[in-house]
């Protein structure tokens, strides 16, 4: 999911901070270009951590900046299919809940959440069981595994991405911990 990797890019520099070309500067300019956008070969960058190095500077036509190309280390987040995450409810809606998981949200629609019938508390902004008195709202911590993806490279934060946690091994953190505890106690 996050990757540390090495890439490079050209950026430009604006003729007031021609008198010093620093990697310090470089850095942000890549950071303020790259950041939080989305890459088809690597995934989202996430951030600009280190410049590697910083080739010779290319003056345009008709261009006030200098152009340079630069390698550089990236974080970037690229989930993959069937990939297991742990995140966190962000919002809970009639039809499922968003989970954190980086810098997007997945979908754990209803019915990949529990075999059991999960009943919307608008109130409460939960889902919650009548048979098992079990309850999934903003704020927990859930373990799922990636089924389906869109990434949408214009705008990562429109990406969809769709969970599921009906499998063992899978659901809220709390219930996951029930289950071994019972295991462990021989029920």
């Amino acid at each position: 999911m996050y990757k540390r990797v090495r890439l490079r890019d050209t950026v430009e520099v604006p003729p007031r901070f021609l008198d010093d070309v620093s990697e310090q500067l470089v850095k942000e300019l890549l950071q303020d270009k790259l950041e939080g956008r989305m890459d088809e070969e690597v995934g989202s960058v996430v951030s600009v951590v280190e410049v590697v190095d910083i080739g010779e500077g290319t003056v345009l036509p008709n261009r006030p900046g200098v152009y340079y190309e630069a390698e550089f280390y990236a974080v970037t987040f690229d989930p993959q299919m069937q990939e297991v995450i742990d995140g966190e409810v962000v919002e809970v809606v009639n039809f499922g809940a968003f989970v954190g998981i980086g810098p997007v949200d997945g979908l754990l629609h209803v019915s990949q959440i529990s075999d059991e019938y999960l009943a919307f508390d608008e109130e409460g902004q939960q889902l919650a069981s009548r048979e098992s008195n079990q309850a999934l709202g903003v704020g927990d911590a859930v373990r799922a595994r990636i089924v389906t993806k869109s990434i949408d490279e214009r705008n990562p934060r429109d990406s969809k991405i769709g969970l599921t946690a009906k499998q063992p091994g899978l659901g809220k953190h709390g219930w996951l911990r029930e289950k071994h505890e019972q295991a462990a106690a021989g029920e």
